[in-house]
């Protein structure tokens, strides 16, 4: 069990993508993103294993919730700055979360 402080240490924020590339060099196959999380945060970096149920043209535009409070970790050239957040789906293929209404970007998660 945690508690609420640990709980709120955790920055998940809406981000959108604003920028979707291949990502040949990745061990899993991997897209390369750029998220958006509003003026207070700016653009960010990441990289996603989300190939089997997205294409880089759907991508784009789609908002996300993402962790943004990670240090930033090298994943071979990319280095990731956020944590672009999804579940598995019955064959473990990731779905990404994101919010079901529009929302500013930056939000909060809470």
């Amino acid at each position: 069990m945690i508690t609420y402080d640990d709980f709120e240490k955790v920055d998940i924020r809406v981000g959108q993508i604003t920028r979707a590339e291949p990502f040949p060099e990745a061990r899993k196959p991997a897209f390369k993103l750029w998220v958006d999380f509003g003026p207070e945060i700016g653009e960010k970096r990441s990289s996603a294993q989300i190939t089997v149920h997205y294409t880089l043209e759907e991508l784009v535009g789609r908002r996300v919730m993402a962790v943004v409070n990670f240090p930033p970790r090298q994943i071979g050239p990319v280095l990731s700055e956020v944590l672009v957040l999804g579940v598995p789906d019955a064959e473990g293929a990731v779905v990404l979360l994101a919010p079901d209404h529009e929302v500013p970007l930056g939000g909060r998660m809470f």
